[in-house]
């Protein structure tokens, strides 16, 4: 048995551990104060419940996003939270570690947005050295990934890789709790199913990286780009990433994939990466990235103004957004956004934010 089986996931200092992360920039939630008024009754229930068999998901609360485009969220309860943390945490996070290729990025530790830019940009310098500026990309996602994942397919997957028949219990149990239509669909509100759509497209990955041997590859979730000299090798690895996708996972190329030549550039992870004929890359921010990043602000100002978040979480979530932002040329547009931004409490002076 793995040492990160079942117990450990149903483990109380584990289940405390993950109420201490999904209660971060939470604390105010009516669900969250009512689960901390008895924390210890309500995680030794968790546990009893887990170990008893008798733990079920409850039902999905639903909404709409519009950031970066509109969406359905499926939101679990706090408990169903909680479950999720110790679980990816415990479990999915060390057993997916050492299945999925080093540039299958995401939710993984230090493998975030950073990582995938820095690995394209990477690649771009590369293939300069090695081929010039010339030379093509193919830039491919799915077809609504998340709502056409296929239950079966995915749990006989994880069925022949995870020893513990409770630990694949319960995952059949989350992966069954939701269905965007018959046998299909993953919430993309749950922490799991981060997991589970890395996982899933792991078939891809190996084709381009082990049989077609693109040495240029990157991934973030759905969004794959490919470079090559060659435009003829991009067209046979589009075609047999297209084939392996219907066969194999039931899934469906988005019509904007395409092959382009690297002089155009490539829009990936918010930003369009150009490769100059000198050898540089340029990363400038897209526009519509732009207009999110006013949007946030002004949700952070809401939230300060209002008293659901404070200064220090306000900070917080900026240096989060500088981190992202510091790696292209955005010096102008963070000065003239941060310049105007203004947080005040409702009815109080405005607070210095001290970038």
């Amino acid at each position: 048995m793995l040492p990160n089986d079942f117990a450990t996931l149903a483990a109380f200092e584990n289940l405390y551990a993950a109420h201490c992360v999904a209660r971060v920039g939470k604390r105010r939630k009516t669900d969250v104060i009512a689960f901390e008024m008895n924390l210890a009754h309500e995680l030794i229930q968790l546990k009893t419940r887990l170990e008893s068999g008798d733990y079920a998901i409850g039902g999905y609360q639903r909404f709409i996003i519009h950031d970066p485009k509109t969406r359905e969220i499926q939101a679990l309860s706090y408990a169903d939270r909680i479950v999720q943390h110790s679980l990816c945490d415990n479990i999915l996070a060390p057993f997916f570690e050492k299945r999925l290729i080093h540039d299958n990025a995401a939710c993984r530790v230090g493998k975030g947005t950073g990582f995938g830019i820095r690995r394209l940009t990477a690649f771009l310098r590369e293939h300069y050295l090695r081929h010039g500026a010339a030379g093509w990309i193919l830039k491919a996602d799915i077809r609504q990934y998340f709502l056409s994942i296929d239950h079966e397919i995915l749990m006989n997957r994880l069925r022949r890789s995870i020893p513990d028949p409770r630990v694949m219990a319960l995952l059949e149990k989350i992966i069954d709790s939701y269905h965007a239509t018959p046998g299909k669909g993953l919430p993309m509100g749950n922490q799991t199913s981060q997991w589970f759509a890395l996982y899933y497209l792991d078939p891809i990955d190996r084709l381009i990286k082990e049989k077609l041997r693109i040495p240029h590859y990157t991934r973030y979730m759905d969004d794959m780009v490919l470079l090559s000299p060659s435009k003829d090798e991009l067209r046979e690895c589009l075609r047999q990433i297209r084939e392996k996708c219907a066969d194999e996972l039931g899934l469906e190329l988005n019509a904007k994939t395409q092959i382009m030549p690297i002089k155009n550039g490539v829009d990936y992870l918010g930003w369009h990466f150009y490769l100059t004929p000198t050898g540089k890359i340029v990363r400038t921010l897209r526009a519509a990235a732009k207009s999110r990043l006013k949007k946030r602000l002004k949700k952070l100002q809401h939230a300060y103004a209002s008293g659901e978040l404070d200064l220090p979480d306000i900070k917080l979530r900026i240096a989060s957004m500088n981190g992202h932002l510091t790696q292209g040329r955005t010096w102008r547009l963070r000065t003239r956004l941060y310049g105007k931004t203004v947080f005040r409490r409702q009815g109080s002076p405005p607070e210095s934010d001290d970038r």
